[in-house]
Parts: C-alpha cells; sequence; structure tokens
C-alpha cells in the first residue's frame, strides 16, 4: 500500500493522521496530525450536506498538517453501512466466491445492487463447520462513498480506501488494548465512541465484534447545555467547553449533569448487550471520541457502571516525531481514534 493519510470526517471536524514505520518494523511513528473544526450542520447523521465546506476544511487541515502525502483513506459512519456475517462453503475460487457473496448481498440488503459498493471480507473458518468460512459482507449506497470521495477530491486529495468508522476505531484499539492486563485475552471490553451527536458502543472479544449499538447522546448536547445556562452563542459555548473560561458553576451545574447522562446512557448500552447476548460482564469500558477526556468522565461511567474505565489513547507506545507536542497529543488522541486506525491501514498487507 503506498503511503496515505488517516482522514476521519465526523460532524464536528476532520481529523488527519500521518503515521510512518519506525525502524526494523519496531511499532509506529507519528509523523503529523490535525483537527479541523467543520461549520455547523456541514455533516450531519454521517451525510455531508455542504460538500464545499467538507472540502475547504480538508484543504485547510491538510495545509496545516504539512504533509506531501496526497493518498487518503476515508471511513463511512456504522449507520451508513449494512454489514452482515454469513457462512459460505470453504474452498472457493476468488471469482465464484464474488458471485456467491452478491446472491447472498441480495437477500439482506434493500436497495438494488446496481445503487450499492459492496466489499466482503473473510473471517476465518465457521465456528460451527470447518468446511465453511465466515465472511463479513459490508454494503454502503454509492451516493454515501462519492460524496466522500468527491469532496477528498476536491481538496485535491485521492481517496485510496473506504473503510467503515467502528472497523477503523478496532484496528487502532489494538494498540490500546495492548496497554491492558494479559492484553484483555478473553475478556469483554466495551469500546464507547463519544462523537458530538451519536454515541457508539461497540463490544470487543479477542479482536472481534461481538455487539453493536448507537445511542442519541455527545458533545454537542453540552454545548447546548452550556448556551442555556449561560446565554453564550454556539461558537462560545464549544470553545468554553474546550478551552475553559466558563462560570465557577459550570462544572457543578452543567457538566456534572452530563457526565451523570453520559454514564447513564452507558450503562443502558450495556444492560441491551447483556440482554441481547450470552455474556453478563464487561470487563473493561475504553472511553474515545471527542468528549471522552472531559474531566470526570471516566470517574462517572466507572462508578456508575461498576466497571474499570480508562481513556483512549491509541498512541501510548508509539514514538512521537519532533513536531509533535506529547501533552497535546494526549488531550487530542481519544478523539483520532478512527483517524489512526485509517492512518494504520497504509501497513495492511491486504
Amino acid at each position: 500500500m503506498p503511503p496515505l493519510i488517516g482522514v476521519d470526517v465526523s460532524s464536528s471536524s476532520v481529523k488527519m493522521v500521518e503515521l510512518s514505520q519506525a525502524p526494523k518494523k519496531t511499532g509506529y511513528v507519528v509523523e503529523r496530525y490535525v483537527i479541523e473544526a467543520l461549520p455547523q450542520d456541514a455533516v450531519s447523521d454521517g451525510n455531508i450536506n455542504n460538500l464545499d465546506a467538507v472540502s475547504d476544511a480538508l484543504q485547510r487541515a491538510w495545509k496545516r498538517m504539512g504533509t506531501r502525502i496526497k493518498n487518503v483513506s476515508l471511513a463511512l459512519p456504522a449507520a451508513a453501512v449494512i454489514t452482515k456475517k454469513i457462512l459460505l462453503p470453504g474452498g472457493l475460487r476468488e471469482e465464484e466466491l464474488e458471485s456467491k457473496v452478491e446472491a447472498e448481498a441480495n437477500q439482506y440488503i434493500p436497495f438494488a445492487l446496481d445503487e450499492v459498493n459492496l466489499d466482503f471480507q473473510i473471517i476465518g473458518p465457521a465456528p460451527t463447520d470447518p468446511d465453511e468460512v465466515e465472511v463479513l459482507l459490508a454494503a454502503s449506497r454509492k451516493a454515501n462513498v462519492e460524496d466522500r470521495v468527491a469532496a477528498a477530491q476536491a481538496a485535491g486529495l485521492k481517496t485510496l480506501v473506504m473503510d467503515v468508522e467502528p472497523y477503523a476505531a478496532e484496528a487502532a484499539f489494538e494498540q490500546v488494548q495492548s496497554q491492558l492486563p494479559e492484553g484483555a485475552a478473553d475478556q469483554c471490553i466495551a469500546l464507547v465512541d463519544i462523537g458530538a451527536n451519536v454515541m457508539n458502543v461497540n463490544v470487543l472479544r479477542n479482536g472481534q465484534s461481538i455487539y453493536m449499538r448507537d445511542q442519541q447522546i455527545g458533545g454537542a448536547q453540552l454545548t447546548q447545555m452550556i448556551q442555556n445556562a449561560f446565554g453564550l452563542a454556539p461558537e462560545e459555548a464549544e470553545r468554553g467547553k474546550r478551552d475553559g473560561g466558563l462560570p465557577d458553576n459550570y462544572e457543578s451545574d452543567v457538566l456534572a449533569a452530563f457526565l451523570e447522562n453520559v454514564a447513564t446512557e452507558v450503562t443502558r448500552a450495556l444492560q441491551f448487550f447483556f440482554t441481547s447476548t450470552q455474556y453478563n460482564e464487561v470487563d473493561y469500558i475504553v472511553l474515545s471520541g471527542g468528549s471522552a477526556v472531559l474531566p470526570g468522565l471516566d470517574d462517572a461511567v466507572a462508578t456508575r457502571t461498576q466497571v474499570s474505565t480508562l481513556v483512549a489513547n491509541p498512541f501510548a507506545q508509539m514514538t512521537l516525531s519532533s513536531r509533535i507536542k506529547p501533552r497535546q497529543l494526549q488531550m487530542d488522541a481519544p478523539a483520532l481514534m478512527i483517524a489512526c486506525g485509517l492512518a494504520m491501514r497504509r501497513f495492511d498487507p491486504t
């Protein structure tokens, strides 16, 4: 795979990460990264509403980054992608596999196949029958893919990879998992990504996703609460949330209520997980997304759920280039999970 940059287009910002490989493949080096805010409503529910605003932000971000690499990997939000695990006979040739996947896809996809981008990945032998393979099918409407590719293209960037956000976060999560006792083998880990509007809960066990759910809560709700409490404009509220300088009663009156809301939503998501799978406990909760660094959130979630909770930093064991400010990266790291996972696609053998 040629060098590429991981680019995460969320509803609030564009995030870019460039990684390289350390000498003798001993790990990764964080070369550069950047976070560039997007105008309100340029992207909502994973759809690009304002192509010009997104491509302008991509262009600004790329310039600020100061890289020469123009190849990018992008991702679609989970809601824009239909995924299904299917079983197929083992030992099929590539062409046979493709036609079998298309035939199966017809059953699960509510659109005509010519309106859809279809992809699949062989996961491995089926757990129930060694003669079959488990295949992950992913399909998205072409329009969703084309909008992202067009925004990148208008910014002078070339899309080489189109991933799915939770899978990109899973790739970055491997870097976090190695920081847990015994690499969290045979344990259930809830990766909770708190974006601007949606919280995505992805429960992983030995690197495989066993449960996924979206809940409607995110950092934009806190911004709204700050606006209402102190009569601020959206931009001022957003800035105050990020950089401080809000009235003294902000933490006790506004932030505490929001943290409690998030902790309650995480607890609810875990309850849904327990009732819809054979598992009845989660060993760790890992928080990611822009809101994960809110002071006290990890404690609020740990207290409410009674589960060890940590804030994700996929870069903790990576080497940092001299351009990177370590303290700033630690603050930004949870928001960069998806971009980090996308940047790691550069080293994918496939």
